[in-house]
């Protein structure tokens, strides 16, 4: 794999000055054009051999283009805070917007490289690794993005040879530092384990690049001209990008689905909806303080019709929580910031750390509902979100979070009861809008959406919760005891272990609503 860059490849100066000048002029252009037309967004990541002049390119590229529109990100080991969160989500936060261009200097790949080689994970865990940068990658090129993968190459000796030019030069010295020299120990190694990551994750959406690095100007001329001509050749495509697609939803034959089959005049009364309510609030308060809970994350989705209690539900779970401990996030109309970037960004970015709660009141399912239904998306853009989505939540779950999906379904007229009842009660008018009004006219399209929604992401680990919801007492009864039940499953903890605090003691009574 690494031949072609052992092949002696260099230019000399005058050459290379006369090539920077061209290349630093097309360069600006199309990073203006970029800019101007705001379509996609660019990822440069630098990877490769210790010496092999990784940080030098990176400069390089710097000086040739216009620096307030690029972005660089040098990721290291993993800070405390960061191993609070999955894998993948601190290079979320770094990725660049529509019109500009990020580079990454030591990317996902590099802790899966690092902890291979000194043994940390075994060869199973890191194949599931590259299998998962591999969706990652995919769905960033799915929504547009244009990601050019360099692998700087030197041979042992060549390392070697670097290393000591660095030394002997005082305003390079400081580079060169016994770590350096220590991956030459492990240079066998990092041969082999590159090869099989750049094999298995060398994609027709993100190809890897390697580049010889022996020579200084060859290797950074080199990387500019591949930026250039990759940019060129993205800018000059005008047909709409369309990608593999799930396969087509299979046509219904009779009225009978997931929706349709639920029992909605399942009623609670008064009376035992304030006992089983303060009961599950008293579990659920202390699930969320037992010490196994720190080393999970809580992520609670609520989906459903207008008007179906998904706020009530909410309420009556965080009442049961200290404050500090969740965070409520309302999903609304994408901002255009959140538009500039890929769809999961705006949910990656609430993603809680271990041993907090995060509760979505809606969520990433608006790509396989409102955006298919008001046509806000293409068809292959919400075709290929239940993959996506699946990918995003396993990805969550694999790092110790307890997902749990609720959809809270009323009838049609139940609706129609609700949304009259908001009209005239005055301190219940801002819940209801045109958009409502406008919504209950798809309502055909919408349970469609639904279903299939339901039929492609209610996974064996992570499946839906559907929730009779047109008596309220009984929805919010019902998604709490489910709450309960799974955390204290995915805690491995037994009912009599959550009824009791750190002392010993029953939990103190949850005051019953009045």
């Amino acid at each position: 794999m690494f031949e072609s860059a052992e092949l002696g490849h260099s230019i000399d100066k005058k050459t290379y000055q006369e090539e920077v000048q061209k290349l630093r002029e097309a360069l600006l252009e199309a990073q203006f054009e970029l800019r101007e037309k705001g379509k996609f967004q660019v990822l440069v990541l630098v990877s490769g051999v210790d010496g092999a002049g990784k940080g030098e390119t990176i400069n390089e590229l710097y000086g040739w283009m216009d620096p307030r529109y690029l972005s660089a990100r040098a990721y290291g080991m993993p800070t405390e805070e960061e191993k609070a969160y999955p894998f993948l989500w601190r290079f979320w936060q770094g990725l660049p917007p529509k019109g500009r261009v990020g580079i990454f200097s030591g990317s996902w790949y590099s802790m899966p490289i690092h902890r291979r080689i000194v043994g940390e994970i075994d060869q199973a865990f890191f194949d599931q690794r590259i299998e998962q940068i591999n969706h990652f990658e995919a769905m960033l090129a799915n929504e547009g993005a244009l990601i050019l993968k360099f692998w700087f190459h030197l041979t042992k000796e060549g390392q070697k040879k670097r290393f000591k030019e660095l030394e002997k030069d005082p305003r390079t010295a400081w580079r060169v530092t016994k770590a350096s020299w220590d991956s030459l120990k492990t240079y066998d190694k990092l041969q082999e384990v590159a090869s099989h990551l750049l094999r298995l994750t060398n994609t027709s959406w993100a190809p890897w690049i390697v580049v010889e690095s022996a020579d200084d100007r060859y290797r950074s001329l080199t990387v500019g001209k591949l930026v250039l001509d990759a940019l060129q050749k993205r800018l000059a495509d005008t047909k709409e990008r369309e990608y593999p697609v799930a396969p087509p939803l299979s046509p219904r034959t009779d009225s009978l689905d997931v929706l349709s089959a639920l029992d909605l005049t399942q009623k609670l009364e008064r009376k035992a909806y304030q006992l089983r309510l303060a009961k599950a609030q008293g579990r659920l308060s202390e699930l969320v303080r037992l010490p196994e809970f720190k080393s999970h994350s809580l992520i609670l989705v609520f989906e459903g019709s207008d008007a179906a209690g998904k706020g009530g539900s909410i309420r009556r779970i965080v009442a049961a929580m200290d404050a500090r401990q969740y965070q409520i996030v309302p999903i609304a109309a994408p901002t255009q910031e959140e538009l500039s970037l890929p769809y999961l960004w705006r949910f990656w970015r609430h993603v809680p750390k271990k041993g907090r709660v995060t509760i979505f009141d809606r969520s990433w399912y608006g790509r396989v509902l409102v955006e298919r239904v008001e046509g806000f998306c293409t068809e292959s853009d919400w075709l290929r979100a239940y993959t996506e989505i699946n990918d995003f939540e396993h990805e969550l779950k694999a790092d110790g979070a307890i997902i749990l999906k609720f959809w809270l379904q009323i009838s049609e007229d139940e609706q129609l009861r609700r949304f009259k009842e908001r009209e005239a009660t005055a301190f219940k008018r801002y819940k209801i809008t045109a958009e409502d009004w406008r919504n209950r006219e798809k309502w055909d399209a919408y349970h469609q959406a639904v279903c299939d929604m339901v039929e492609r992401t209610s996974t064996g680990l992570i499946p839906w919760t559907l929730v009779e919801a047109n008596d309220k007492q009984f929805a919010r009864v019902k998604v709490l005891e489910t709450l309960c039940d799974k955390l204290e499953a995915a805690l491995k903890v037994s009912k009599d272990q959550a009824g009791k605090d750190n002392a010993g003691k029953p939990p103190a009574a949850v005051k019953p609503e009045k």
